[in-house]
């Protein structure tokens, strides 16, 4: 691709890492820069994004974490993925009656959905939701990964990725799923989403990576791609200089736990944000905003708009 994810018509400049690399990194000084960045080139409405509050975290499936954690042998894995997913299905229907009907993919996502351990990324297409998802809890430099879909589609659309030919191994397919994904054998990352979306899947714009390897983050995975171009945008955020503004920015967006787990757990997280948010007072100082004071439309805002309608005229 070779373009420039820097600031604009030589405004804030954005440190990128690795450049001409599968993956690079970009560090973020600003809310506005990355909104900047995110605004001036329309190829990323067609990518996808995911926000990590730890921009120290590699992109690893939840099941991953858990074998790390749980020490469970490798030569074990496809037996014990295979067993969690069996008992789901078996006792699910005890809970609730609309169970998937012959979509593995489904499958995992209402598993995930509840909270076992998939195989499966949580992602969305708007760079905004993984802002959010981000930034919420952030108390240090923070992460949002950004995947080049159409590059990534063109590379496995025209050739095999490690031995595998990508479009049958579609892992809504239950036969494609044990033969491509259970051995952990070939490293390849599949984009894409159950025919039935689940709703919290609608609200966040969501879609799933799905990793063909557990024992391989996707950042491995991608820089082992054949071609050139950055397939994987790494966005670092100072959560302690920008975290105000964009969780603010996100608000006035309805970018907020409400709105992205509909129903009243969500409701009920997004009590956290409402306690630090005030339209009227700074909370800091417990003072009256200026805007209140002064509730007149500044001069300078005022120029850059009247400037804006002329120009349009």
């Amino acid at each position: 691709m070779g373009r420039d994810i820097s600031g604009r018509a030589g405004k804030r400049t954005a440190g990128v890492k690795g450049t001409g690399a599968r993956v690079v990194t970009c560090d973020v000084e600003s809310w506005s820069q990355f909104v900047d960045i995110i605004q001036s080139w329309q190829g990323f409405r067609n990518w996808c994004f995911r926000g990590q509050g730890d921009a120290g975290w590699t992109l690893r499936s939840s099941l991953s974490r858990h074998i790390e954690v749980s020490k469970v042998s490798r030569k074990a894995w496809v037996r014990q993925e295979e067993r969690i997913r069996r008992i789901f299905e078996r006792k699910s229907h005890l809970f609730t009656a609309d169970t998937p009907q012959g979509d593995e993919l489904e499958w995992l996502a209402l598993m995930q959905h509840h909270g076992a351990p998939t195989r499966l990324l949580d992602f969305t297409w708007s760079p905004y939701v993984a802002a959010f998802f981000a930034l919420e809890r952030a108390t240090k430099d923070a992460a949002i990964w950004a995947v080049n879909l159409p590059l990534l589609w063109d590379i496995q659309g025209g050739r095999p990725i490690d031995g595998v030919n990508l479009e049958k191994a579609d892992p809504r397919d239950a036969d494609a799923f044990r033969k491509y994904y259970l051995p952990n054998k070939s490293a390849f990352v599949w984009q894409g989403d159950p025919f039935r979306m689940p709703q919290r899947v609608v609200a966040q714009s969501g879609t799933f990576l799905v990793s063909s390897h557990l024992g391989k983050t996707v950042e491995d995975i991608l820089a082992g791609y054949p071609g050139t171009g950055e397939l994987l945008v790494k966005f670092v955020l100072p959560a302690a200089k920008l975290r105000a503004e964009a969780m603010a920015s996100l608000y006035s967006m309805n970018i907020t736990q409400a709105t992205l787990f509909p129903g009243l757990d969500g409701l009920a997280r997004s009590m956290a944000y409402e306690f630090e948010y005030s339209w009227e007072v700074d909370l800091a100082t417990n003072e009256i905003v200026e805007a209140m004071r002064h509730p007149r439309l500044p001069g300078p805002v005022l120029d850059r708009l009247r400037s804006k309608d002329s120009s349009a005229s």
